[in-house]
């Protein structure tokens, strides 16, 4: 029978735990939090040191009963809930409604979720730490203060359903003053030569450099006709050829936020479709005559330590898979990426190097195969030895004009071998060699290519390129990143276009307000100043009374303030040309989730609503009589159909092209390929890339 109750947060984790520890456990369930803030009200006895008034959540009712019960049979009673501050307040919670003293050994911690190491945090219980309890709990009620007192004036003043927050602003305000430095940017002409050269039939290509041995800038199409005039139509000369070996080391193994950004780039995923899975990978996969076994430690840290123990089986498979060259001369270490970075757990990794993504891929679903297989290759790769590369700059002379030419080339592949980091724009590391050429030498040129561009504003951010950025900054923390971005979307702050966050109407209404009344709440270095203050009341010393309430006595004058001086504003539908063709009424603009729409002025009389179709410029290639508009899905995500709808039901998620295919005539779509917009044609396999001055590439 059964002496020992252990309760973890979801029955997948249970489920796993439960085989490891035998028939003396039952393992049970709490599904996740057992008790909160209550949403009716603050929650928070601001006169009273800031304590928290938490009530049972709604529907948990059975649950307890059943945790509860189950802990009078027992003699002991373990919590075992994730190894972060939500797990221990979790944990802090369960203590509270089971009655367990929490300074008992009654805590247990594990990383990953093994045999192994299940078997020993078992065997090293601890006591609740309140030091990670007030930290949960101070960010807690401090969300909750922001939260709860500028939300009600938002709706007062502007708009019921409006909210404000620490993280969540922050974001929002990135978001917004980006899209303003792209509305204020002004384009820079600018211009390039690009000599296509050959010797000995091996062609290479070489840019404009220097005239008369000075760098010169190419502004207008004056300064290229000048450095043409001085070209002369004879071979180039070899100048100056460096040569000289280069190494390149690997990326560390995955945090949270690096996960995330790799995972966007790499598998297109969303960072909340990350944390998923990798939380279905941290839990248990069922590996059939191995069981049920967490494939990857915790998946919440931003620290890229690892423990000697997985150090040394990964320079044993290294070893035995690819050779000693490949096993770099010391263990690799890596350090903290800011001082804010908690170091309490490790890395993610695979919690064995040995079951590689091929040998689980019977097991796996397929988004937890592509998941698994990048932290494995991330972490194998972080083992191995430097790549070697050959580098060569070489300069080539026509009379005063001076082209150069890089090139590079793989000498050893070490940890490129296995993995090699993405990066924003989608450009890969590839070789670009060039021909053996020595001082003196000849070069033929086949063409003088002279092309205009135009400098390009600040990209706007992808999912991948806010988490970095919040990261950077000190804002927010690994379990927050994921929650961040679902919520300034679902509260219509931003929208996505083409994977890339733009501010709403009621986002920049909201930030214009906050930017006057509350600018510390937009402060980037308040807030991870903040983050900071959390972290120390974690470390243990800090009171978290304290942080809170050197936050609230500025805060709180700001919201008088803001009170007696905001005034109210009324958003105004916006008149358009369409008449309702249900009553004929003028229909207005009103802005929705997913932006504006059309309805239907006589509301609530007539509910007549309209999506605002934008126009892509071309024929439906199904019926021919239609043209192709850009429509929104129900989940906001963008797609083309028809406007003939529902006479006929062409569709497609790709942006068509209003420029038919130069080989067959069919329909061209848009396409991106490792950071370049490219046409390709539908009906035949013809594809082109297309030229900046066309179309604006990140």
């Amino acid at each position: 029978m059964a002496d020992s109750l252990v309760i973890v947060e979801s029955p997948a984790k249970a489920k796993t735990i439960g085989k490891y520890l035998g028939s003396k456990f039952i393992v049970k369930a709490s599904m996740g939090h057992i008790r909160d803030l209550p949403k009716s009200q603050i929650g928070v006895e601001v006169e009273n040191d800031f304590q928290p008034k938490y009530i049972t959540i709604r529907g948990k009712g059975s649950v307890l009963k059943e945790l509860r019960d189950a802990s009078k049979k027992v003699k002991k009673v373990y919590l075992a809930a994730d190894p972060d501050r939500e797990g221990e307040a979790i944990a802090w919670h369960l203590a509270h409604y089971l009655e367990i003293d929490e300074k008992d050994a009654c805590r247990v911690v594990f990383n990953e979720i093994t045999k192994q190491a299940v078997k020993d945090a078992f065997k090293n219980p601890r006591p609740i730490d309140m030091d990670l309890v007030n930290a949960q709990q101070a960010r807690r009620v401090l969300d909750r203060l922001v939260g709860y007192k500028i939300s009600p004036l938002l709706w007062k003043k502007v708009k019921k359903g409006l909210s404000a927050g620490r993280v969540q602003s922050v974001a929002v305000k990135l978001i917004y003053d980006r899209e303003n430095e792209i509305n204020a940017f002004i384009p820079e002409e600018y211009w390039s030569i690009t000599a296509h050269l050959t010797k000995e039939k091996a062609a290479f290509e070489a840019k404009f450099h220097s005239l008369n041995g000075e760098k010169a800038e190419l502004t207008s199409e004056a300064d290229v006709k000048a450095v043409l005039a001085q070209m002369g139509n004879e071979d180039f000369v070899v100048g100056e050829v460096k040569e000289k070996e280069r190494q390149r080391n690997p990326s560390p193994p995955f945090i949270t936020s690096s996960l995330q950004q790799e995972a966007a780039r790499k598998l297109n995923f969303r960072a909340s479709k990350t944390m998923q899975i990798a939380q279905q990978l941290y839990e248990g996969v069922d590996l059939g005559k191995e069981g049920t076994v967490g494939l990857i430690t915790y998946m919440r840290t931003d620290s890229t330590r690892i423990s000697p123990v997985a150090q040394e089986e990964a320079k044993e498979y290294i070893e035995g898979k690819y050779g000693n060259a490949f096993v770099p001369e010391t263990p690799r270490v890596y350090t903290k990426k800011n001082s804010n970075a908690q170091d309490a757990h490790e890395a993610i990794r695979p919690t064995s190097v040995l079951r590689d993504p091929e040998s689980v891929k019977a097991f796996t679903s397929k988004d937890q195969l592509r998941l698994y297989k990048l932290i494995w290759e991330r972490f194998v790769a972080s083992q191995m030895a430097s790549a070697v590369l050959d580098t060569m700059t070489v300069d080539l002379h026509n009379g005063p004009v001076t082209f150069r030419a890089n090139g590079s080339k793989l000498k050893f592949a070490g940890f490129m071998k296995v993995y090699v980091e993405g990066n924003d724009d989608g450009t890969t590391d590839e070789d670009r060699l060039l021909p053996a050429l020595g001082a003196g030498d000849k070069v033929k040129s086949k063409d003088i290519e002279p092309k205009q561009h135009f400098t390009q504003p600040p990209p706007r951010f992808t999912e991948a390129r806010l988490v970095r950025t919040l990261e950077e900054l000190g804002i927010g923390r690994p379990s927050t990143y994921a929650p961040t971005l679902e919520t300034i979307q679902k509260r219509n702050y931003v929208a996505m276009e083409e994977k890339k966050f733009i501010p709403t109407e009621l986002g920049e209404l909201v930030i214009q307000l906050m930017e006057e009344f509350f600018p510390e709440i937009l402060d980037a270095e308040f807030t991870a100043n903040m983050e900071g203050d959390l972290d120390h009341v974690e470390e243990g010393t800090q009171d978290w009374v304290n942080v809170i309430g050197d936050f609230y006595k500025s805060f709180e004058v700001r919201l008088n303030f803001a009170e007696e001086e905001m005034k109210e504003i009324e958003i105004k539908d916006e008149p358009s040309d369409e008449i309702c063709d249900k009553c004929g009424s003028p229909m207005v603009y009103k802005m929705g989730r997913f932006g504006k729409f059309l309805a239907c002025s006589g509301f609530p009389n007539c509910r007549n609503t309209k999506p605002i179709i934008k126009e892509t410029g071309v024929k439906c290639p199904k019926c021919g009589e239609g043209h192709v508009v850009e429509r929104r899905s129900k989940k906001g995500r963008i797609f083309y159909g028809c406007n003939l709808y529902p006479g006929c039901d062409y569709v497609s998620w790709d942006k068509p092209v209003a420029k038919p295919c130069p080989s067959c005539g069919g329909l061209m779509i848009e396409k991106r390929v490792k950071g370049e917009i490219q046409y390709h044609c539908t009906v035949c396999s013809h594809s082109e890339n297309v030229d900046d001055s066309e179309e604006a590439v990140e």
